[in-house]
């Protein structure tokens, strides 16, 4: 059964996925768990600057600059403490990637399209981790500001497993996992990380199933067959 052809996200994330993802994904995986087993209270510095090697290895030195400055001003702005004025900063800074000369601009820092793409893709979910980790220093007390910190900020904006395409956490969320002390368990952590992979393993299948047997984006594109179908059969 061929595949859906139309279906260009899908298609864009797994040759992503396949050349360099993947492996930064089992990177992140042996940094996290050596930097438990000999430096557990330095884990979120270990991960954040692996975190930052690899968005400079796949965006480059540019595209890392501009993520670095979208959190820097989202963090400056949050220290007014003004929710309204954190959701207007967000706004601005999403809308930067709509202007042309600015799309021009960042194109010509990549020699493909897929590269430019791949910028634009992580800088809108960066813009959202942002977003939440100003949200919540605005709403925190003075108490609690010492673990909102920059350093804990860049931490969670380039957590890796997170980095391109979420999903979202929340910062607290973030932030209590991290400090969590787990005493290390081989056949813990193994048991999880084999969970982990069959419950990846299977979604990724039905996706696939999706694409070769629905056509849902190839019909999207093609008005004759919705136009022909009933309302019913479009619904």
């Amino acid at each position: 059964m061929p595949q859906d052809p139309m279906d260009f996200e899908w298609s864009y994330w797994i040759e992503w996925g396949r050349e360099h993802i993947l492996w930064l994904l089992v990177g992140h995986l042996l940094v996290s768990q050596v930097s438990r087993l000999l430096m557990e209270k330095y884990k979120p510095w270990c991960l954040m600057v692996y975190g930052m090697a690899a968005c400079w290895l796949l965006l480059g030195i540019r595209g890392f600059a501009v993520i670095l400055l979208h959190a820097t001003v989202s963090f400056a702005v949050a220290q007014f403490q003004l929710s309204l004025l954190t959701w207007l900063c967000s706004l601005i800074l999403l809308s930067t990637l709509r202007i042309p000369a600015v799309e021009e601009a960042k194109r010509k820092w990549y020699d493909t399209e897929n590269d430019y793409y791949l910028l634009l893709f992580t800088v809108s979910v960066r813009c959202l981790f942002c977003t939440s980790f100003s949200l919540e220093y605005c709403w925190h007390g003075r108490a609690q500001k010492s673990s909102h910190s920059f350093l804990w900020m860049l931490a969670y904006v380039f957590y890796y497993p997170m980095f391109h395409n979420g999903p979202l956490m929340n910062f607290d969320e973030f932030s209590k996992q991290m400090m969590r002390e787990e005493a290390f368990s081989l056949k813990t952590n193994l048991g999880i990380l084999i969970v982990g992979v069959i419950r990846i393993f299977f979604w990724w299948c039905l996706a696939e199933l999706m694409i070769h047997l629905m056509y849902i984006h190839a019909l999207c594109s093609s008005a004759p067959p919705l136009e022909s179908a009933s309302y019913w059969a479009l619904g």
